[in-house]
């Protein structure tokens, strides 16, 4: 690393460590657990927490994050009306979101979108949430949530590690991928790596039209291409966004300061099964929310195969914005690469 970007980082973790906030986030916290909770109307919900950070798990509709929390900042959005589930009565299914693809032709599977799952601690700050199985859609899936470090015993941020591992329970060849589908809280810039491949797509991005066409000739002032990012600041012209970025993760600086960032591998090499082959997506309609989705390649699963994908999730402090300034996307560039390195990603 050059001397000036020897400085510039060190003036990101002093910004970081000057502040209460990022003094709690960089002490070297021991203290972890993992219990089973009431949260707002879950009566079954599990709590992992180190430290400064908690993650609330739901098994009891859907296997998600119900909370991802660093210093009391949440990187999810509930919908209010969530906020007072009772069993058996329809909610909007928020927060934390998983689920698997493609999009557009994989079968509906309610099952495992909303109903109810096992729960399992499997550590002092662990779990694992199985669903169901899903007959109809020949599948069943596991997730594994992890809350630690990226390298054990340093002064690294938490990070929250989400496994998902899709099974074929039928006995037919099935084709999915991974699908990433969290909701966080709107009205902040999401920030998307170009990497050091070139995009297929002219705008370096796809926009979903109506009627599922995809348009990857798009411009929108919304949308800004500055120093090797994508930005983009506020809701587009039409909510559905597609990158076939490599870089292998993406950010979302949100307006209290706090950055929320997911890491996940990429394979240059093998099929994207998604229409457009996209790696990520982003939704973001008008409105409290906006979604970030990472996508895994194909998984092409014989009869009781598996296939698992991990997304890696930090929360940190960043300075959002005044009006008329822009990030500092090279002090933020490397932020990440300093927060997320060890992390495995790899399955």
């Amino acid at each position: 690393m050059s001397r000036s970007n020897r400085l510039l980082l060190a003036a990101t973790v002093a910004f970081l460590t000057q502040t209460t906030h990022g003094a709690k986030a960089f002490a070297d916290e021991v203290r972890t657990a993992a219990r089973f909770t009431k949260y707002h109307g879950y009566t079954n919900a599990v709590e992992l927490s180190r430290g400064n950070a908690k993650a609330i798990l739901c098994p009891q509709a859907g296997g998600r994050v119900l909370e991802f929390t660093v210093d009391g900042k949440n990187a999810m959005f509930l919908d209010e009306q969530e906020q007072n589930w009772q069993p058996g009565r329809t909610v909007p299914i928020t927060a934390g979101r998983f689920d698997y693809g493609p999009e557009l032709t994989t079968t509906p599977h309610p099952k495992l979108w909303s109903g109810e799952w096992t729960a399992e601690i499997t550590g002092d700050s662990s779990a694992r949430l199985t669903s169901p199985r899903d007959e109809t859609a020949g599948v069943q899936l596991v997730r594994d949530f992890v809350l630690d470090r990226a390298a054990a015993g340093d002064s690294k941020p938490v990070r929250l590690s989400c496994k998902q591992t899709i099974r074929n329970i039928s006995q037919q060849v099935r084709e999915v991928c991974h699908w990433g589908r969290s909701f966080s809280p709107g009205g902040g810039i999401a920030l998307v790596p170009l990497g050091d491949r070139p995009s297929r797509f002219p705008s370096k991005y796809a926009m979903y039209e109506d009627s599922a066409i995809i348009n990857v000739r798009n411009t929108d002032e919304r949308i800004r291409e500055r120093d090797g990012f994508l930005e983009i600041l506020s809701p587009p012209r039409k909510p559905k966004l597609g990158f076939d970025s490599h870089a292998g993760w993406l950010a979302y600086l949100m307006p209290n300061d706090a950055l929320f960032v997911k890491k996940f591998a990429t394979y240059p090499d093998r099929v994207y099964n998604e229409a457009a082959g996209l790696t990520l997506s982003v939704w973001y309609p008008e409105g409290p929310r906006i979604e970030l989705e990472p996508i895994g390649p194909r998984e092409r699963l014989q009869p009781g195969e598996t296939a698992s994908f991990t997304e890696e999730w930090w929360l940190q402090p960043f300075p959002f914005p005044k009006d008329g300034q822009r990030i500092d996307l090279k002090k933020l560039s490397q932020l990440v690469a300093w927060q997320t390195q060890d992390g495995k990603t790899k399955d």
